[in-house]
């Protein structure tokens, strides 16, 4: 088990499934107390719900959409009446609409900015004046490997995965003394819904590209959070952690 997180307070978003589920459930077997964030998976936010209650933790769904800052602000303020603290945001809630660039709507371009970039950024503002007050915190934005290297058809999803890198490293520069950290993730391909919807040739030719030969788990990405929420990690801030089987070496 991660030292030091035993009652720590977290708020995952998009964590109904894939990533965010499995980080919302390592976390709660660390002792943390984990917010679910969805927008429309109520049932199996649910029943994560259940699951981590019925494993000893403690939970709370919370249904609202990222890219509007009114539902993120009362969101928060649900998170904050009911423990009193946010000690770790997770930044996942993420969309794609894939689409080569030269047939790509307006709208197919400003979804996944919405979500992805917008929702990351209304999030880490509404935490941070509790995280400064605390003189703690650890904010972990979900990007991914598309965001470093791009991706024919996902121009939209690999700008909006970048610009969280930016937006990491300028946090991590604003709130580095007040011990709070931003750090990234860019997850190559895990075995998600997003994923496993891909043709069988299509997975063949991913998995030619690892070097480990195998396509990643929701877990993969789990631990690594986990370790950047301990007081372990409090000296890694601003970085860029690939979580990818060595796609991109």
């Amino acid at each position: 088990m991660a030292p030091n997180l035993e009652g720590h307070v977290a708020l995952v978003t998009g964590a109904s499934r894939g990533i965010g589920r499995a980080v919302a459930l390592r976390l709660a077997a660390e002792g943390v107390k984990v917010a679910v964030n969805y927008n429309s998976g109520e049932a199996p936010a649910q029943q994560l719900v259940d699951k981590i209650s019925a494993q000893g933790g403690e939970a709370l769904p919370l249904q609202a959409d990222v890219a509007e800052e009114a539902q993120v602000k009362s969101m928060v303020a649900q998170v904050r009446k009911q423990w009193g603290r946010v000690d770790i945001l997770v930044n996942n809630a993420g969309i794609r609409k894939d689409r080569l660039l030269m047939r790509m709507t307006t709208r197919e371009w400003d979804d996944p900015i919405n979500v992805n970039l917008r929702g990351a950024f209304f999030c880490t503002k509404a935490v941070l004046p509790l995280m400064v007050r605390q003189r703690r915190g650890r904010i972990i934005n979900m990007s991914s490997v598309v965001g470093v290297a791009g991706n024919p058809g996902q121009a939209n999803y690999a700008a909006s995965k970048a610009a969280l890198i930016g937006l990491t490293k300028s946090v991590a520069k604003e709130v580095a003394r007040r011990n709070i950290t931003a750090n990234a993730l860019a997850p190559g391909y895990i075995l998600t819904g997003m994923v496993e919807e891909l043709s069988d040739d299509l997975k063949q030719m991913i998995l030619d590209r690892v070097p480990m030969n195998r396509l990643g788990v929701p877990e993969d990405i789990a631990g690594v959070v986990a370790f950047l929420c301990t007081d372990e990690a409090g000296y890694i801030t601003g970085q860029v952690i690939r979580v990818d089987g060595g796609l991109a070496i």
